[in-house]
């Protein structure tokens, strides 16, 4: 396989320019189809009549974002190779009466959003981004990327047991953060977010904003083998999805036997279900558009699903040196071992036997090694968009990653080579 990616730290150091970049899905989607845009892609409207012309394009819809190349000779029935992933990470969500307080203290009102380790988030300096929706229709990135809000801890002297009995937080009274001193006004936040976007706050009906940590990624230990930052759950999926189709897109046409697809959701962190999530019709719609549109019917869309294969990327869980007992015994993912294939029986994962060999194609093709992720039996396992994929579009789908630790913190840890072992692998999958 001829790429542009490469076996070396340049693609970590992209992975963490691309964090920074995303704090927000929103921004997450739009970094990646700058990216695209660079790569010859060009935006497609789903309002839009679509036509059959070859090349790079992808659609946008709130968070999450779908991509592909139709290179030149691809019949109606061509199979696609999609690269699958999201785009959201646990986290805290600004509610639609965010203005609050107590003592002479100016809050932020949050909600919890996914299964995010609160603790994680105590005593950071957080940012505030996301997306406003204005009276005219429009929607507006914001990203406010300076210390602003704080989630300040209760000091030990009034919590003599935290320490012995575990540090117990209620999700309604103590995640709270605060952002100044004074009286409660209401409307001040979005004011405040209108100012810093250069609009009229009057101007403002909608918003999905969301504290963010400020700190930048970083390379980690003696020798920078490890990279320690933010929403690598999923983004650093969503950077090598990218990476990899950019990467492919540019190989010549007579060597890409399918249509390779990018594709990004949002909501995965609550369970898929939203006009955004894989859970909804967006990928499904797609697809069949650019099967229609290439002449196809509804034939040739069931000959190119029944030949698609999906590799379902999201991180998955390392050894963990302080509590080796939590994992299989037989299956100890290390980090910079290589991505992961994610097996469950009781299809939490969507791999299968023949996905086993789809992948491990894949990897060998593009010389990168990989490891197996099975659960310990005696606790549960957690899931991805693969199954939901699978069952919602009748495709075959994988489930694979990249191990970490401390999934679902605010600020995760991943093997430095890791990113681009895993770019490669999928670069080597969606080419064919």
């Amino acid at each position: 396989m001829s790429s542009s990616l490469r076996f070396d730290r340049g693609h970590t150091d992209d992975l963490m320019a691309f964090l920074m970049a995303s704090p927000s899905p929103y921004h997450a989607v739009a970094t990646a189809a700058a990216r695209l845009e660079k790569a010859g892609f060009r935006q497609v409207e789903e309002t839009a009549a679509w036509d059959g012309t070859t090349g790079g394009k992808y659609v946008l819809r709130g968070g999450a974002i779908v991509a592909w190349y139709v290179p030149e000779g691809a019949g109606a029935h061509t199979p696609f190779r999609i690269a699958g992933a999201h785009t959201d990470s646990p986290n805290l969500r600004v509610k639609p009466i965010p203005d609050t307080g107590a003592y002479g203290w100016r809050q932020v009102a949050v909600e919890i959003y996914g299964g995010t380790l609160l603790n994680t988030w105590l005593d950071r300096d957080l940012g505030l981004a996301g997306r406003i929706s204005l009276r005219d229709g429009t929607d507006l990135l914001v990203s406010i990327d300076r210390p602003l809000l704080r989630v300040p801890q209760l000091a030990v002297h009034l919590d003599r047991s935290a320490n012995t009995d575990g540090l117990k937080l209620d999700r309604q009274k103590h995640m709270q953060p605060i952002w100044g001193l004074g009286d409660v006004e209401e409307g001040d936040l979005i004011r405040f977010v209108a100012e810093e976007a250069g609009v009229d706050a009057e101007d403002i009906t909608g918003w999905d904003l969301m504290p963010h940590p400020v700190e930048p990624p970083a390379y980690l230990g003696r020798d920078r083998e490890l990279l320690a930052g933010p929403r690598m759950d999923n983004l650093l999926s969503v950077h090598a999805a990218t990476a990899a189709l950019a990467a492919v897109a540019g190989q010549p046409d007579s060597e890409l036997p399918y249509i390779p697809v990018m594709a990004a959701f949002d909501h995965e962190e609550n369970g898929s279900q939203s006009d955004t999530g894989a859970d909804g019709p967006l990928l499904g719609t797609v697809l069949e558009r650019s099967v229609f549109a290439r002449g196809g019917g509804y034939e040739d869309r069931a000959r190119a699903f029944a030949g698609t294969v999906c590799l379902s990327s999201d991180t998955g869980h390392a050894i963990h040196p302080n509590y080796a007992e939590r994992h299989d015994p037989t299956h100890h993912p290390v980090v910079n071992g290589g991505p992961i294939l994610k097996v469950n029986v009781n299809m939490r994962y969507a791999t299968d036997g023949g996905g086993r060999s789809v992948f491990a194609a894949a990897c060998e093709k593009a010389g990168v090694p990989w490891q197996t992720f099975v659960s310990n039996n005696a606790m549960p396992c957690g899931t991805t968009i693969g199954p939901i994929t699978a069952a919602r579009h009748g495709i075959k789908t994988v489930d694979i990653g990249v191990a970490i630790l401390s999934m679902h913190s605010a600020r995760e840890l991943c093997g430095a080579d890791d990113p681009y072992l895993l770019a490669n692998a999928l670069a080597s999958f969606l080419a064919g």
